[in-house]
C-alpha cells in the first residue's frame, strides 16, 4: 500500500472520529479526587473507590446506572499504546493484564491484524455495528435504562441498542451470529455483569485492525465508582485468535447537563468515506470465522 493511500485512510478515519467526538459532551475536565485518566492507573484506583461507594438504588434494590453517558475516547483509534502524529492522538494502552500492555495474539493473528490495516476498511466506516465491547467507546452518547428484568444500552450512532435479559434466560443457538452478539446479565453485588456470545466476527476493536473471531466470548462488568463514573471492564477470550484471555478497562462518564438532549447520529445518510477508501485500494472486511 502506498504512502498516499495510508495517509488517505488515516485522514478519513481521524476526521470521522473527531466529528463524532465533538457531538454532545464528554466527561469534562478531571475534578479533584478523580482517578487518573490513563487506563491502567484508572483500573486500580477505580476498583478501590468502588469498594467504599454506595450507589443510588432502583426500586428493585439494584444500583441505579440510568442516565446519559459517554465512553472514554481514544480507544477507537488504537486500544494499544500508540504514538501520535498529525492524524492520530497519542494514547495509553487499554489492556490491563498483560505484561507489555498488548493484545496477546497468536502468531497468525498478529499477521492478520497487519493485513487488516493494510487491506481492509474499518467496519465502522461504512456505518456497520461496532460489536462488543467497541460499542461502549465508539464516539457518541450511551443511554442506560433499567428494569428488574432488563438492562438496556442504546447508542446515538446508527440506531445501536442492546436489550440484556437479567436472570436465567435461555441462550440463543450457536448457529445464530449477530453484530452485537447475544447478552445475558446478572448482578454481582454492585456490579452488573453481561455475558456476551454469538458475535459474527466481522467487527474490529479499533481503527488499527485489532480484532476477534466469531468464537469470541466477552464478559463485561459495569461498576459505579462515584455518581458520575462507571468502571467498565471487558474480559475477552477467543481461542481462535488469542494466546490467552485478556482484559480491557476504560471509564464511562455521565453527562451531567440537565438540559442535554441526545440527537440521532444516523451515520449512513451522507456517508462518503467508504467510496474514497475503496478507491484507494481497500476492500470490505470479510470477518474471521475459523482459524486459517
Amino acid at each position: 500500500m502506498t504512502a498516499l493511500r495510508i495517509a488517505l485512510v488515516i485522514g478519513l478515519l481521524a476526521a470521522a472520529s473527531a466529528a463524532l467526538e465533538g457531538q454532545g459532551r464528554g466527561g469534562g475536565a478531571p475534578q479533584p479526587g478523580d482517578c487518573p485518566r490513563d487506563n491502567v492507573s484508572f483500573h486500580t484506583c477505580a476498583l478501590a473507590k468502588a469498594k467504599t461507594y454506595t450507589p443510588p438504588r432502583t426500586p428493585d434494590g439494584q444500583p441505579d446506572m440510568q442516565g446519559i453517558w459517554r465512553g472514554q475516547g481514544g480507544g477507537v483509534e488504537n486500544i494499544e499504546e500508540h504514538a501520535g502524529n498529525g492524524d492520530v492522538n497519542a494514547g495509553p494502552t487499554w489492556v490491563v493484564d498483560t505484561p507489555d500492555g498488548k493484545v496477546p495474539y497468536q502468531p497468525w493473528a498478529l499477521e492478520q491484524r497487519k493485513e487488516n490495516w493494510e487491506k481492509y476498511i474499518d467496519p465502522n466506516v461504512p456505518c456497520l455495528s461496532s460489536g462488543v465491547p467497541r460499542m461502549l467507546y465508539t464516539p457518541g452518547d450511551i443511554t442506560i435504562a433499567q428494569t428488574k428484568d432488563v438492562f438496556v444500552l442504546t447508542h446515538s450512532r446508527s440506531h445501536t441498542f442492546r436489550l440484556i435479559p437479567i436472570g436465567s434466560a435461555p441462550r440463543v443457538d450457536s448457529s445464530v451470529r449477530l453484530w452485537l452478539g447475544t447478552s445475558r446479565g446478572h448482578w454481582d453485588g454492585n456490579t452488573f455483569v453481561a455475558d456476551v456470545t454469538n458475535q459474527n466476527g466481522r467487527t474490529w476493536l479499533d481503527q488499527a485492525g485489532n480484532f476477534f473471531s466469531e468464537a469470541v466470548h466477552v464478559v463485561e462488568r459495569f461498576t459505579m465508582v462515584d455518581a458520575n463514573t462507571i468502571h467498565y471492564q471487558a474480559r475477552i477470550d477467543d481461542p481462535t485468535v488469542y494466546a490467552r484471555p485478556w482484559t480491557m478497562v476504560f471509564a464511562i462518564r455521565r453527562n451531567t447537563d440537565p438540559k442535554y438532549e441526545v440527537f440521532e447520529e444516523a451515520c449512513h445518510e451522507g456517508e462518503r468515506d467508504t467510496e474514497q477508501i475503496l478507491g484507494a485500494g481497500h476492500s470490505f472486511y470479510p470477518g474471521i470465522t475459523q482459524k486459517p
